[in-house]
This record gives structure tokens, sequence and C-alpha cells, in this order.
């Protein structure tokens, strides 16, 4: 089962001169990653690369940074699969030291980089989470709202109007037998607009 990290975790290498800074942390979509490398090129304004690889199931990405292509964006990504990782960025800020590395020593230098900082990373299981949403009549609200407490689920919104409009999220696991409690207890005054998974 794919396992996130729960906060970042990092590492430094000085292979042949050259300093290599790593770092894996969760992350969730390609916007927020770029936007994490552009704040760590302010950071390390002297760097020669930043090499980047996103785990995050379409939107996934390789970055190279100008180093020989296929040497370090694609080898980091592999690193994130083989731990079977998702929603994880992982970054290695390179300071050139004058000694050419080879195509064969670059791949070694990020991919160890990036498995030196998941060696420190605290990972946790990837919870898969539903959402749902109903509308019922006002006199059934603090029902379903003590129901929702109850299962753990986090209340999203409320909307009142004619009815009362409630959307939630769970995880994935509990949402089949959560909607069949609600639907024998509801006796039939549930409405029920939609069910998606996240």
């Amino acid at each position: 089962m794919a396992q996130t990290l729960a906060s970042p975790a990092h590492s430094e290498l000085i292979i042949k001169k050259s300093r290599f800074i790593g770092c894996v942390q969760p992350m969730a979509d390609r916007a927020s990653a770029q936007a994490t490398v552009d704040a760590l090129w302010r950071v390390h304004p002297t760097a020669t690369h930043i090499c980047w690889a996103l785990l995050a199931g379409g939107q996934s990405a390789a970055v190279d940074d100008g180093e020989p292509g296929g040497t370090a964006g694609r080898p980091m990504l592999d690193v994130l699969r083989h731990q079977e990782l998702e929603g994880v960025l992982a970054t290695v800020v390179r300071y050139y030291g004058g000694v050419k590395l080879g195509a064969g020593g670059l791949v070694r230098a990020y991919t160890d980089s990036v498995a030196q900082a998941l060696l420190g990373a605290d990972k946790v299981l990837l919870q898969r989470m539903s959402t749902l949403q109903c509308s019922l009549p006002y006199d059934m609200e603090g029902w379903l709202r003590r129901d929702i407490a109850q299962a753990g689920a986090e209340l999203l919104q409320v909307r009142h109007d004619s009815l009362v409009h409630m959307q939630w999220q769970l995880p994935e696991s509990e949402a089949a037998a959560q909607v069949q409690r609600l639907n024998d207890q509801g006796q039939g005054k549930l409405g029920w607009i939609e069910h998606w998974k996240d």
C-alpha cells in the first residue's frame, strides 16, 4: 500500500568536491512542487543545479535542470517509486565542486541523496478519502452531525435552505458502511447527491 511522508527530511553528501543537498517532503501537486523549487533557488542562488522529482499520480515529474538527460530527475523518481511513495517531492541542490562525475556518478549521487534523506523520513500510510454529501430535513441535522462525529469524519460544508445540505470526508474504506448505516437509520429521508473519491 502506498505511503507518503509526515514531514520533510534532509540529507547532505559531498562527492568529489560537489555538494548535494537532498530533501524529501510531502507534496500534493506540480504547482506546489514548482513553487518549492522556486523558493529553493532564492535560498541557494549560486547553486549549479536544483534537480527534482515529484511522484503524485498524474502530476508526476522528473527534472534534470541542466544535468545530462536522465542522470538526475528520473533516477530520483525511481527511488520514490521503489519505496512505494505517493504525494512526495524529492529535491537535490547541487553545488559543483570542479570534478566531473560522469553519467554513472551523477545517477549514483542523485539517487543516494534521495535515499539518504528517506532514511530519516517518517513514512505514513496514504489514506484514500471519500467525500459524502446529502440533503436532509432540518429535524435530522443533529442526528447526522453526531453520526459524522462518531465516525471520525471531517465535516466540510453545511448549507441551509429548504433542506440541510451537508458534505463530509472520511477514509474510503469506511464510506460504504457509513452510507449503508445512514440509509438504514434515515428511513429514506436522506437525499444523496454525490459520493466521490479523492
